[in-house]
């Protein structure tokens, strides 16, 4: 029986690429929960932004697996080893991902635009020094700067260029980088938003948060946020709180795995 979810024992590692945790086993029970959605939404193409160990985007091909056939997966990094990572894990799977070394999406701007119908990232969210943004190795994948959210901020706007008109991304964020804030932001280009995921640990509170799009009137049915480009930011948290059930079981790395 194929995976469910890629499986902790096949993913590959690095000393200097990301390994899964909690943020990423986060942002896979997002799809996990939402899968019904994604095979009733047809995407012809996924990107990932952010490949790292190349679990997140091997568990969403899994995830939509033979029901979805004709899918084109594309994965960026700008960690050249997590690239090779990757592809290792992808390989271990029988799944394959189109893998492109580059900085979040540059030099596809013009090919992906308006093209990608599902769009996943647990970006650098960690509040660091400026300086620690972008550096190589393994920082660059925690680096997010002032709030943690240089890289946040960057993504957003590559984002809505590359998302069709039924693009849905879904994004890893805490509660430092202001998950409100971004929200507000998204709604000014256009777009409403779920809490599909959240979750808290010692260390942190994680949200994964779902864009999609106003004119994409069948996103989840009666689950959209009513527009209001005038709401406060309070109020948006409120009401994404409040509308949408959380799931806010962990899964420990032991159900992972096997």
């Amino acid at each position: 029986m194929p995976f469910r979810i890629a499986q902790i024992r096949l993913v590959s590692s690095h000393p200097e690429v990301y390994e899964p945790c909690d943020d990423s086993f986060a942002l896979v029970d997002a799809l996990l929960a939402d899968r019904n959605h994604l095979l009733e939404h047809h995407p012809t193409l996924c990107l990932e932004v952010g490949c790292g160990s190349g679990y997140i985007i091997t568990s969403l091909a899994l995830i939509l697996g033979q029901e979805a056939p004709g899918v084109h997966y594309i994965a960026t990094d700008t960690n050249p080893h997590a690239v090779r990572v990757t592809s290792e894990t992808l390989e271990a799977h029988g799944v394959h991902a189109e893998l492109i070394n580059t900085d979040i999406a540059l030099g596809l701007e013009k090919r992906l635009a308006g093209l990608v119908d599902v769009m996943v990232v647990n970006p650098p969210y960690v509040p660091t020094p400026e300086d620690e943004v972008g550096r190589e190795g393994i920082a660059s994948s925690w680096a997010g700067g002032e709030n943690g959210r240089s890289v946040i901020d960057r993504i957003l706007p590559i984002a809505d260029n590359l998302l069709s008109d039924k693009g849905w991304l879904y994004l890893v964020t805490l509660t430092c980088n202001n998950p409100s804030e971004i929200c507000l932001q998204m709604r000014e280009r256009g777009y409403a938003s779920r809490i599909v995921v959240q979750r808290s640990t010692e260390e942190e509170s994680l949200h994964v948060i779902k864009f999609w799009r106003y004119l994409d009137a069948q996103e989840d049915g009666k689950q959209m946020v009513t527009p209001n480009k005038t709401a406060p930011a309070r109020g948006v948290m409120e009401s994404l709180f409040s509308q949408f059930p959380l799931l806010s079981s962990w899964r420990s790395n032991s159900n992972h795995s096997s």
